[in-house]
């Protein structure tokens, strides 16, 4: 099986400029752990997922090694939100993108996944997104198949 026979086409993409808050919220409405993020040209600048937005409620390594006394209120931590609500995720993107080619192996993709601990990757064809593929459609259509 190829990535295109197991990818999904309905995109939902963020723009790099979207608050944490709109991102945030456009991720919960549509019901997804993660989606592309785009430039105004709807060129793939990065991708966003929840443990990208979980992760920057928590404090940098060189944060918590200089100050380790300001993190340790984990009530107070949960505040954090209200700090970086309007920041755009440009800053919290994951901005280094591996992304699949449509006639890429599915099992070659899963192994990269796997190997990289993504849970989805985006479908890139003549550098424009085309689809998006994550662990559960390949978990999916090989099981079907084959058992």
């Amino acid at each position: 099986m190829k990535v295109k026979d197991v990818m999904t086409t309905l995109l939902v993409t963020i723009h790099k400029d979207t608050s944490y808050h709109d991102a945030a919220k456009i991720l919960r409405e549509k019901n997804i752990s993660g989606a592309p993020v785009v430039d105004d040209a709807g060129n793939l600048v990065g991708v966003l997922s929840e443990k990208d937005l979980f992760r920057v409620l928590y404090p940098f390594y060189s944060s918590f090694y200089t100050n380790p006394e300001a993190y340790t209120d984990f009530e107070e931590r949960e505040k954090k939100i209200e700090e970086i609500k309007d920041h755009h995720i440009e800053k919290f993107m994951t901005k280094v993108v591996i992304f699949a080619d449509p006639d890429m192996p599915v099992m070659k993709i899963g192994s990269i996944m796997l190997s990289r601990g993504i849970n989805r990757i985006p479908v890139v064809e003549n550098g424009k997104i085309v689809g998006i593929v994550s662990r559960h459609d390949i978990f999916k259509n090989i099981f079907e198949k084959h058992l």
